[in-house]
């Protein structure tokens, strides 16, 4: 069933300001950020609140990796890695959030999913340097389609 209205933050509006974790916020423990294997640290240095408060570009991907249902997640964090590499030299932050409370699937979702208002994963959001998200990816997103939105707030 279709709904009228999307659960999720909708193109155009502003994106979330969550306190998303980073290395920074806990000590370095990489596993407490991510499933992935191995890490990407680059997508755990930011926090989507601090992105925003710093008026830079980026992409968030709210996947997990080790636990995806739909056993989209772990090539979505793949593919939001290649274009981070691509993107290196533009000045667009790419963020990672794991989807699950302690990394556990048992605990339920965590906050930031909650924030968001997200009914499934993985999904995937470019915002703007204004805040605003420019495009939203629900399920797999190709290298080429992210890279298109990425070019897009660059």
């Amino acid at each position: 069933m279709v709904k009228p209205k999307a659960a999720s933050p909708p193109v155009g509006t502003r994106a979330i300001a969550s306190r998303t974790p980073t290395i920074a916020s806990t000590g370095g423990d990489l596993r407490r950020l991510t499933t992935s294997t191995p890490p990407d640290r680059e997508l755990l240095r930011h926090s989507v609140a601090d992105t925003l408060a710093a008026h830079k570009p980026f992409v968030v991907a709210f996947a997990t990796p080790k636990f995806c249902a739909s056993r989209a997640c772990g090539p979505t964090v793949d593919i939001v890695e290649a274009v981070r590499r691509s993107f290196a030299r533009s000045g667009v932050r790419f963020i990672h959030v794991e989807i699950f409370e302690g990394n556990d699937p048992t605990r339920g979702v965590n906050r930031w999913v909650r924030e968001w208002r997200l009914p499934t994963e993985p999904w995937v959001f470019v915002v703007g340097g204004d805040g605003r998200i420019a495009a939203k990816f629900e399920g797999s997103v190709s290298v080429r389609e992210l890279s298109r939105a990425v070019r897009g707030i660059v």
